[in-house]
């Protein structure tokens, strides 16, 4: 029989590599709940028609990127391709809206995309990502940047930081117009996808990342001109917020993201370091997609982040305890050593208890493998050897070995 092997796009994650993704996980729960924010575990499939209606129906995601499928009701479903708007649906659906106030939600776990593999994109990948519901000022904006920076500091990540505003879907309307007559007149210097996107959604040709199509963008029109007096004061209040938080930016007036729901603000944080896709982290605002998805008229903004890709740049992980490895001399003193090891675990010490049976040499081989600190005998005289210097010792009984060893260790 043939071996069976993962599907392509998907990857098993484990050893050093689950050690990464736990901390990058820990790590920003840590600074979401500092911030005050709550978790919500959203489901993975959900009906299409609400990524559909909420990133749109043009995008690449919706176009060319879903898994959709018929589940056996006869309903059509998709696995989640991205967090936002999930979010949005519990919001509606579990009537957060009736409680009042305002509401910060944060999530991780796994998305889908059928896109072609690449360093740290993957068809299955993982995300963090975080919501704000229900607040209308920069304010909100500006420390949700400075949270995402604050995430990617504590993770020892340098990326830059870029900005730009979109406006309302009011005064982009203009803007829209003109940039499909300028789109029209370099069509044919434009990539096969950009060709088709001019009618369909002539903002995502500003995000082409194909050099030819970058090179016929930088002489396009630039919409921040566009935009109303409104917007354009908005944006200048986040500048002068992120500026008070010592949060360094770059206005990049080319910077539009790829989905169709965001309004005013939008931000990447990028990195040079894994080739040409370098966005880390993203997000930006979306005042109009509580109530385009059948909720109260709600403003909103938020943040996602893919896991893989912070794992490629996190360089050095925290020193990790060895453990203390626990071995019965005889299999007589099994139950013995297995006490041993249930103490030693109930004073917080990390503790291998040797399985297998065998030899006392097989077993000291196994230890030497787990990276042991200390190797506790078990037998009538239990005996506390050092591996690092050697150096053993012998006690009359368990308590007092284990009293030296938490010394030790603690």
């Amino acid at each position: 029989m043939s071996e069976i092997k993962k599907v392509r796009g998907f990857q098993d994650i484990y050893g050093e590599n689950a050690k990464k993704y736990r901390y990058v996980v820990d790590t920003a729960r840590d600074i979401f709940q500092l911030y005050n924010f709550s978790e919500i575990i959203l489901p993975y499939v959900e009906d299409v028609s609400l990524f559909i209606r909420s990133v749109g129906e043009e995008t690449d995601i919706v176009q060319k990127e879903m898994y959709v499928f018929e589940d056996r009701g006869g309903r059509k479903v998709a696995l989640r391709p991205e967090g936002t708007a999930s979010a949005v649906r519990a919001f509606i659906e579990e009537r957060l809206y009736a409680k009042g106030g305002y509401h910060k939600l944060f999530y991780e776990g796994a998305m889908f995309r059928y896109e072609r593999p690449q360093a740290g994109r993957y068809r299955q990948f993982h995300q963090i990502g975080a919501e704000i519901f229900g607040v209308d000022s920069p304010v909100s904006d500006a420390e949700l940047i400075k949270m995402v920076r604050d995430i990617l500091d504590a993770l020892g990540i340098k990326a830059r930081l870029e900005i730009n505003t979109l406006g309302d879907f009011e005064s982009r309307k203009e803007y829209v117009r003109v940039l499909k007559e300028y789109l029209k007149k370099v069509e044919n210097s434009l990539c096969e996808d950009c060709r088709k996107r001019i009618d369909r959604n002539p903002l995502r040709v500003l995000d082409c990342k194909v050099e030819t199509c970058r090179e016929v963008i930088r002489e396009a029109p630039v919409l921040i001109d566009f935009l109303s007096d409104k917007s354009l004061e908005r944006f200048e209040k986040l500048k002068e917020y992120l500026n008070g938080l010592g949060v360094e930016y770059i206005f990049n007036p080319r910077l539009v993201r790829g989905l169709d729901y965001y309004t005013d603000t939008v931000f990447e944080f990028i990195t040079d370091k894994i080739g040409a896709q370098g966005t880390v982290a993203a997000g930006g605002r979306y005042d109009t997609l509580v109530k385009q998805l059948g909720g109260p008229d709600t403003p909103a903004l938020g943040f996602a982040a893919g896991i893989e890709r912070l794992m490629l740049l996190v360089e050095n992980l925290p020193i990790e305890r060895k453990p203390v490895v626990v071995i019965p001399v005889v299999s007589e003193f099994n139950i013995d050593a297995l006490k041993v090891a249930e103490k030693l675990r109930e004073k917080g010490i990390k503790t291998e208890f040797v399985l297998k049976e065998g030899s006392l040499k097989s077993r000291m081989k196994l230890a030497n493998k787990t990276g042991a600190e200390f190797v506790v005998f078990v037998s009538e005289k239990p005996e506390l050897k050092d591996m690092e210097t050697g150096e053993q010792e012998q006690f009359d009984n368990v308590e007092n070995l284990i009293d030296v060893l938490v010394e030790k260790v603690v």
